[in-house]
């Protein structure tokens, strides 16, 4: 082989070698840039469903290995926090419920006692009824807690049924009608005459409907009107209890719901409040898999709305009685 043909030979052979890395450096550069997508995509999967995956790419790359080992040595770390949390939260809740319940029983000896001072004549009947309505109105207190705690401790177990809604707010109205026809409200009623069943549980059903009438009659005593209605949108079931009081400023729109918020005091004493029920309303309204929200122009209209799921056909022949 002459010179000049071992010349072009070797060019060649360098022309293919440089030919080689730039190829390799640019399959590099794009299998970083895809390996970062693909990490930066299942990152952003597992931030919004709150998922417990990990990072898992395939590469050569021993940046983006140790990337990758890093990232999910962090996602570990969250698992670890968000189940000591729950294990915690869990903990705590119990552990009112425990106090509840024991504050409870010695409450009720206490009324116990105090009903028969007052029958067998001892003290003065203004001091043991004043006693034995604050203790009356403590025990209520601790059962609203006791309540409370159970059901956001999930030791609450609510059987679902085919229930007829209609009747079941026909019962709840009749139980507050004395007090609010005494108090001069008027009682408009909007239910069917036939049965409409929804999935749900009938005491847990009537707890909430008394609570939101209890609410109303509370801080709706302004307008004195209290109205009940059901109504049928897709496939669900809407209760509307409505006032026309003082309503509640959108400000507060959500916090009513919380834990102890209560607005100013009622003037209206024939049901006390204590800043739970509407708490345990819209737990229970979540255990039956349905809502509870609140619409309110202040003395206009203020309407919380009660949505339940409509029972299927099968189960709207098994009625509650």
């Amino acid at each position: 082989m002459n010179s000049g043909a071992l010349l072009f030979f070797l060019l060649l052979v360098i022309a293919v070698l440089i030919c080689i890395v730039l190829y390799q450096r640019s399959a590099f550069r794009r299998d970083t840039k895809e390996s970062l997508k693909s990490i930066s995509r299942k990152l952003k999967e597992i931030n919004e469903t709150d998922s417990d995956e990990k990072i898992l790419i395939f590469t050569d790359n021993p940046e983006l290995k140790e990337l990758a080992a890093q990232i999910n040595a962090l996602l570990e770390k969250h698992l670890k926090v968000k189940a000591d949390f729950c294990r915690s939260e869990i903990a705590s809740k119990k552990m009112l419920s425990n106090i509840s319940h024991d504050l409870k029983t010695p409450m009720t000896v206490i009324l116990g006692y105090l009903e028969i001072m007052r029958l067998d004549g001892c003290g003065t009947d203004s001091m043991l009824l004043k006693a034995e309505t604050k203790a009356k109105n403590m025990l209520e207190l601790m059962n609203e807690f006791f309540t409370l705690a159970k059901l956001e401790s999930g030791d609450t177990d609510i059987v679902l049924s085919s229930v007829d809604a209609a009747e079941i707010c026909r019962e709840s109205i009749l139980d507050f009608y004395e007090i609010l026809t005494g108090q001069g409200f008027q009682v408009d009623i909007r239910l069917p005459e036939e049965p409409v069943c929804v999935l749900g549980n009938r005491e847990s059903i009537k707890r909430i409907l008394s609570n939101l009438i209890s609410n109303a009659i509370r801080y709706g005593y302004e307008g004195k009107y209290l109205g009940i209605s059901l109504r049928l949108e897709g496939g669900s079931v809407f209760i509307d209890v409505t006032d026309r009081g003082k309503g509640i400023d959108s400000v507060f729109a959500e916090s009513v719901f919380d834990r102890l918020f209560t607005m100013e005091d009622s003037r209206s004493r024939s049901v006390q409040g204590n800043g739970l029920g509407l708490t345990i309303a819209k737990n229970l309204a979540v255990q039956l898999g349905g809502t509870l929200t609140l619409k309110s122009t202040p003395y206009e209209n203020t309407t919380f709305s009660l949505q339940l799921r409509m029972a299927i056909p099968k189960m709207a022949a098994e009625r509650n009685s």
